[in-house]
């Protein structure tokens, strides 16, 4: 079996003196899309901070490519391969369209995405990419971000709460656009509120439960009824 591209070991995070994350264990092989649920403050975003260096934990927590990378800086964690899709955007309003777009190829990665890659994904982003980035819809907002993370050639992405806020047409566009941007052996984890949503275009499953694995597994061999109970601390 080849080694995973992306391993937790018991993953501990914290926030001062308030713990988020107990011991964690997540393996992610390339070119596997999986999904993280649970309820809101179970550690979703937590795992991804940590994942992505925004939130920096023991070195060996997390390894990347048999590499340990849990005590590196988000920009190195970027540079290492891993690009993050965060919640709420967090696009630079002072930036456009294109200029927040190719922040994203900045780490210097070879890889198929371009900035004519990103327009050809999302053609209403061509259309707009002289004008303030936050002048967008958020449905806009979270295809420029999403490409700003793809142009970073990572050969992992983090997606954030994908769909978070936004009309369901939009999230249907979004979905509809995943095959293409996780095409070509690219990994990604989603997490996401809509459960339906994201098993549809994982092939397992983690749910996190006040900071804990609650579940985990293919998504053909887990029923609703244990997603329910795992997601809500109850007994199937």
């Amino acid at each position: 079996m080849s080694e995973p591209l992306l391993k937790l070991n018991g993953l501990d995070a914290h926030y001062g003196d308030f713990q988020a994350l107990f011991g964690v264990d997540l393996e992610l092989a390339k070119g596997e899309v999986i999904a993280i649920i649970g309820a809101n403050g179970a550690g979703k975003t937590t795992l991804m901070r940590s994942i992505s260096g925004l939130l920096r934990n023991a070195a060996q927590q997390v390894q990347f490519n048999g590499h340990p990378i849990g005590a590196l800086r988000a920009d190195q964690v970027a540079y290492a391969g891993i690009a993050l899709v965060p919640e709420g955007r967090q696009l630079f309003p002072s930036l456009s369209v294109e200029e927040n777009l190719r922040l994203g190829s900045t780490v210097g990665r070879a890889g198929p995405w371009s900035l004519d890659a990103v327009y050809d994904l999302f053609p209403i982003l061509k259309e707009r990419r002289n004008q303030p980035s936050t002048s967008l819809s958020g449905g806009q907002q979270q295809m420029v971000a999403i490409g700003r993370a793809l142009m970073s050639n990572p050969d992992l992405i983090l997606f954030d709460e994908i769909s978070l806020g936004l009309a369901p047409v939009i999230i249907k566009s979004i979905y509809e656009a995943l095959p293409n941007i996780i095409s070509g052996g690219m990994t990604a984890m989603i997490v996401e509120q809509d459960i339906t949503k994201a098993l549809a275009v994982s092939s397992r499953v983690y749910c996190l439960q006040e900071g804990r694995v609650s579940l985990t597994g293919r998504v053909e061999d887990i029923t609703r009824d244990q997603i329910t109970a795992a997601y809500f601390g109850v007994d199937a």
